[in-house]
Formats: C-alpha cells, sequence, structure tokens
C-alpha cells in the first residue's frame, strides 16, 4: 500500500524558510503555487502542500510572521529609550541597510517591497501584516522625533511626523538601491548624510537649563532663591 502524505525527505521549517525566499523575492501574487511546490523540496504533491500548510495564503502569513520576527527586528531598536533618540534611529537605518544588502537571502526588505508587489484586490488582506510593520516603523520614527523634542535634543518648532517622514523615505528606499546591487558602503555613506538632517536640526534648539533638563521645572536660580522658605533678613 503507498505512503500517503507529505514524504519522509519533508522538512516544514526549511519549507516556510524556501518559501519565505520565494515571496520575498517575487510577491504574493507573482509566487505560483508551482513555484512553492519546486522549491519547497522533498518533491511535495499538491495534497502534502495543502496538508502541511492549508492555502498559499495561510503559507504566506506564516512566512510574514517569520520575517517579521526575524529580519525585520532590525528596526526594533526605534523603541529602545536605552539609546539616545538619534542613536535609535541611526542604528535603526544601519542595521537594516546591512540587512537587507547581506547574501543568503533577497535583496531589499519584504515589508518595504510588499508595496510594490501588493496582492491583487480581491487578495489584499494578505498584505496587512507588511502593512502593520510599515507603521510601526514610522510610528517608531516619530516616537524618537518626540522624545528628542521633550528632551531638548531637537527644537520644538520640528513637526515629529514630517521629520520622522525624512528617515522613513530613505528606509523604504533602501530596498530599490539594494535590489539594483548599489553598494553596501554607498547605502551606509549615505545615511552619515542623511544624519546631518538631524544635527543641523539640533544645532538650532535652545540651551536647556539644567532644572528643565532634569524634569524640575525650577532652576537652580529660583531653588536659592527660595531656600530660606521666604526669609531675607539674612
Amino acid at each position: 500500500m503507498a505512503q500517503m502524505g507529505r514524504p519522509r525527505t519533508f522538512d516544514r521549517d526549511h519549507a516556510v524558510d524556501q518559501a519565505l525566499h520565494l515571496f520575498w523575492q517575487h510577491g504574493y501574487d507573482a509566487t505560483s503555487l508551482a513555484q512553492l511546490k519546486a522549491g519547497l523540496g522533498g518533491g511535495i504533491s499538491a495534497p502534502s502542500f495543502y496538508a502541511a500548510f492549508g492555502s498559499k495564503e495561510a503559507l504566506f502569513d506564516e512566512c510574514v510572521q517569520r520575517y517579521l520576527t526575524t529580519y525585520a527586528q532590525v528596526t526594533e531598536c526605534l523603541w529602545d529609550e536605552s539609546l539616545s533618540p538619534r542613536q535609535a534611529v541611526e542604528t535603526a537605518l544601519r542595521q537594516s541597510a546591512r540587512m537587507q544588502c547581506e547574501d543568503g537571502h533577497p535583496k531589499g526588505c519584504m515589508v518595504a517591497l510588499g508595496v510594490m508587489s501588493a496582492p491583487s484586490p480581491e487578495n489584499a488582506r494578505v498584505a496587512n501584516g507588511l502593512t502593520q510593520s510599515r507603521l510601526r516603523t514610522r510610528a517608531g520614527i516619530v516616537a524618537c522625533v518626540q522624545r528628542a523634542i521633550r528632551a531638548g535634543q531637537l527644537p520644538g518648532t520640528i513637526d515629529p511626523a514630517v521629520m520622522a517622514t525624512v528617515f522613513d523615505s530613505f528606509l523604504q528606499g533602501i530596498s530599490i538601491l539594494a535590489r539594483d546591487n548599489v553598494p553596501h558602503a554607498s547605502i551606509d555613506a549615505a545615511i552619515s548624510q542623511l544624519l546631518l538632517t538631524w544635527d543641523i536640526a539640533a544645532s538650532t534648539a535652545p540651551p536647556i537649563r539644567p532644572g528643565i533638563a532634569s524634569g524640575n521645572p525650577q532652576t537652580p536660580a529660583h531653588d536659592a532663591a527660595h531656600s530660606d522658605h521666604g526669609d531675607t533678613t539674612r
């Protein structure tokens, strides 16, 4: 009696990684079931594919989640308040550029490229995970700018959403540069140039009074004037 189900050579975890690379390279719609079956290895049949993953959409969802918990973690530093706001933004940019240019997987960022290889209208729901990831990254950059303004590191005249758009636009654009094989060294040097935008804005921030910097609205002079509880007879 013939053995049914997945072949013994089928490695599901490895198959998800292979599928992730296919979706990353080609997008959801352009990746056919035939490509997936050929790329997953082990001579997987259509019944075995559906038994293992349920559907192409379900497999894509699993691949997106794997991407978000691995490769996409390069921008999670935006939420790390142990880093200065500028350092958090710089780290996110440099780590993302390095990841997008490295060998071993498709070039660029699956989260950004998902916009250009967006599913057809009837399948638009499958891109939701990628959309939410982009929104989270954008919100992280905004949070860094807001944190810098509160700390007096950027002037209060800065519009956080506008400032964040400058850095987010560059971050999204790295994917095209990486796909065009622009060297990582050139992109990394461009990040240094881009960060001058932050530094120039920071140079216009007014000096921080010590009392304000520490979160205490009273300045040292204010404290001294009231240290004797209003006694001015001395």
